[in-house]
């Protein structure tokens, strides 16, 4: 009967003990949970903070300004008290990051400094190269860093009847000469924009970048339509093999080997010509190049992948640069105010590569480029040239290419060249490029 009883008392005092030290734990637990959230709590967000380019700003104070002429880093920091010093190694950390001895007449920077502090020396400066990025300098930790502001992707559309020309037809619709520029490429080998009439008609979709509610740039066409003198062009995406190109309505590849022309859209001033007489010399005599007006400085772009074979100046050439594409093909490049950087004889270049600037150097009467093309080591007229195209759409891919073209007629047809502006398209009808295979 004692031990009975001895049993029940042991087992009241484990369950005793099983029940204090749960209640204990499980108190220990809440109050380390309380302590947790208190300490989130004490490292959220305040509201009430303000942020700039990424920095806590709440208490400080922003100064803005815009680059003078020939001002430079050291000219912008000098009077905020910076140590020369710091300057300078500012200058040689921030080389492979932005080289500030690319900072810019009339952009945009800002100096944030301590709002209650006797010393206007600033703890960051921000120097804005683009309406896209920005580059931070930290003043205190010299760190340096590059960053794009957040961005809003927007697919426009517009259409339009050539009255004048294609880049002034087009700019009266309110979009810039990066649209025209990628227009222009696209059709190059189909379209010859030299001998354009009044009454054709365009239309194009594409994908506009905009920061702060401004137009940084296009991303790329979506898809496009020109009618010359009656007959349609159309501009429809596939990828094929792993490459996303345009086709016409009949499944030909709009890309060839080539770009239509090394400048981005411009005017032909002078074509090639067996019998011309020559401005400098008074005299007749061949011409065998295509002469491309453009202002001086305006960005000369290789037409296809290749060699440079050649980079220098001649007493006729001025700086000239020419490349070897193949064992058919080689082009040549005149009069350039400057060779691109990096451009030498040996070096290899990609097509649409900037390999220099337009000028007036050697015999030349003012900033024009002089374009020469080689087939075969014979000089022939390029605008005569029959460049082949690259692969049609594959009898395997017919079925799925003829269902994107079908949706991207839809999408251009419903475009109107009447209208005076543009409009932003419906998500529900953004192109869907086709991919060989689905």
């Amino acid at each position: 009967m004692n031990n009975k009883w001895l049993g029940l008392l042991g087992l009241a005092i484990i369950l005793a003990a099983f029940y204090y030290f749960s209640d204990r734990s499980n108190t220990d637990i809440d109050t380390s949970l309380d302590d947790q959230i208190s300490e989130i709590d004490s490292l959220a967000v305040d509201p009430n903070a303000k942020f700039l380019y990424g920095i806590d700003v709440t208490g400080l104070n922003i100064i803005e300004g815009t680059v003078a002429r020939n001002q430079t880093l050291g000219s912008i920091l000098s009077p905020f008290e910076v140590p020369y010093q710091i300057i300078d190694e500012l200058a040689k950390k921030s080389k492979e990051i932005f080289d500030v001895r690319n900072i810019a007449f009339n952009k945009n920077f800002k100096l944030i400094t301590a709002e209650d502090s006797t010393s206007v020396k600033p703890r960051y400066f921000i120097y804005e190269p683009n309406a896209a990025e920005y580059v931070v300098f930290d003043l205190d930790s010299l760190e340096i860093y590059k960053k794009e502001k957040p961005a809003e992707i927007r697919t426009r559309e517009i259409g339009g009847v050539i009255q004048t020309s294609l880049y002034v037809d087009m700019i009266e619709k309110g979009v810039g000469p990066d649209l025209i520029d990628l227009f222009a490429d696209l059709y190059g080998w189909s379209v010859d924009f030299q001998r354009l009439q009044k009454g054709d008609k365009f239309k194009v979709v594409f994908d506009e970048k905009f920061v702060e509610d401004q137009s940084v740039g296009v991303i790329g066409i979506q898809t496009a339509y020109f009618e010359h003198m009656g007959e349609p062009y159309h501009a429809i995406p596939f990828e094929q093999n792993g490459e996303m190109n345009f086709f016409d309505q009949e499944g030909n590849s709009l890309k060839k080997a080539f770009l239509r022309d090394p400048l981005k859209y411009s005017r032909i001033s002078s074509r090639y010509n067996l019998r011309r007489f020559h401005p400098v010399q008074k005299r007749y005599k061949p011409h065998l190049g295509t002469d491309y007006a453009a202002p001086r400085g305006t960005e000369i772009r290789t037409v296809g992948d290749g060699t440079v074979v050649e980079a220098g100046y001649s007493r006729g050439n001025g700086n000239y640069v020419k490349i070897k594409h193949n064992g058919t093909y080689s082009t040549q490049y005149l009069h350039m105010s400057k060779i691109g950087k990096g451009i030498k004889k040996g070096s290899r270049v990609r097509q649409g590569q900037v390999i220099g600037y337009v000028g007036s150097t050697g015999l030349a009467t003012g900033p024009h480029l002089c374009f020469r093309f080689w087939k075969h080591g014979k000089q022939v007229d390029w605008l005569r040239e029959k460049i082949p195209p690259s692969e049609p759409i594959l009898a395997e891919n017919k079925d799925a290419f003829e269902l994107v073209k079908r949706d991207a007629i839809q999408v251009l047809a419903a475009i109107s060249v009447e209208g005076e502006s543009e409009k932003t398209l419906a998500s529900n009808q953004k192109i869907q490029p086709g991919v060989a295979g689905e």
